[in-house]
């Protein structure tokens, strides 16, 4: 049976992600009438949306749709909304969603577009979401891919993918969200498309060390193809599969993520590889690296599952201060010699 279309989508977050997502979600239903409403903590944010059109903070002057209006009221944004897009902080998951849960529709579907491992629990977000809200599998998904949002705010094409466990789903999300600059697939893989998206910040910040120290494109080329081989030996060991990390969730993601400037975690990396202080790389960024902030999750899970990451491990000691930048590559390199193809 083919699900009806939403009365309403909401978006609970307006940072950059989730507002280039409610502009590709409110190009790509626009001929069929629904609104797309963002929730914004602030009220400037929500007012200059609606009256302007344009969340400038985040994505400069580029134009929001005419279908899309924001709001700081939670109940406002959630009530009648058939499709809710979670897009807030990933640490902050959990206590937003017990006040947003009071709102949502009994038959709503929740989509995560968040990155991260909640720390203390080692949960994924679709984890912490089943956890507070109750809601079965099949009415929870995330979308993950190569998603620099300024690069798809300028409408220039990317592809993406759709997880849950249940197909229809996917497929009915994938349908609300296919703008013409924006091709989503689908996957029933949630684990490995969810912790393709978390690592691989991990390794964009190591990326970004190498590139604030001056090394060179072998290096950086070392490092990411080294770090989808971890985040593939954790994915599988976890029940993941492989065909997921060789696709757009997996490879497609590291490769943005680690390459461009536009990364917040290769920028925080970058400036860690340069000198600076853990303190003052977060005061200078005006979004959170998630890589920073699930880095020492992942390594737990990790090792809970006696999966071997040292890309991983350096960044965390490096983060927690007890390796140097200047000698992680030292550290990296000063391994035991064995076959590429060993899974440790």
């Amino acid at each position: 049976m083919t699900k009806p279309l939403p009365r309403k989508i909401a978006v609970m977050g307006a940072g950059s992600w989730g507002t280039t997502f409610a502009k590709v979600l409110a190009d790509s239903v626009a001929d069929q009438g629904i609104p797309v409403q963002i929730w914004a903590r602030r009220d400037d944010a929500a007012n200059e949306i609606n009256e302007r059109h344009t969340n400038s903070r985040y994505l400069r002057e580029t134009k929001l749709p005419a279908n899309i209006s924001a709001s700081s009221n939670q109940r406002e944004v959630l009530e009648g909304a058939d499709l809710v897009v979670l897009a807030i902080p990933s640490q902050s998951l959990r206590r937003e969603l017990a006040v947003f849960k009071k709102y949502f529709e009994p038959e709503a579907v929740l989509l995560s577009l968040m990155k991260g491992l909640e720390r203390g629990t080692d949960l994924r977000m679709s984890e912490v979401i089943a956890e507070i809200t109750q809601f079965p599998e099949d009415r929870i998904a995330v979308l993950s891919g190569p998603n620099l949002a300024m690069e798809i705010a300028r409408e220039q094409p990317t592809a993406s993918v759709v997880a849950c466990a249940d197909s229809q789903t996917a497929q009915w999300i994938a349908e609300l969200c296919s703008a013409p600059y924006f091709r989503p697939y689908t996957n029933d893989d949630v684990l490995g498309v969810e912790l393709g998206g978390i690592v691989k910040n991990i390794i964009a910040l190591a990326v970004g060390m190498c590139d604030g120290m001056g090394m060179g494109d072998n290096t950086k080329s070392t490092v990411i193809t080294r770090g989808l081989a971890e985040t593939t030996r954790l994915v599988l060991s976890l029940g993941g599969r492989l065909d997921t990390l060789a696709g757009l969730s997996g490879l497609g993601d590291l490769v943005a993520t680690c390459s461009s400037s536009l990364s917040r975690n290769n920028t925080a990396g970058r400036l860690l590889g340069q000198g600076l202080f853990l303190d003052e790389v977060n005061d200078r960024m005006s979004q959170t690296a998630e890589g920073i902030k699930s880095a020492r999750a992942v390594f737990d899970l990790a090792r809970a599952h006696e999966v071997e990451m040292p890309i991983t491990e350096a960044v965390v000691m490096v983060l927690e201060g007890s390796l140097s930048v200047e000698n992680m590559a030292a550290r990296l390199l000063a391994r035991e010699l064995k076959s590429e193809g060993e899974q440790n």
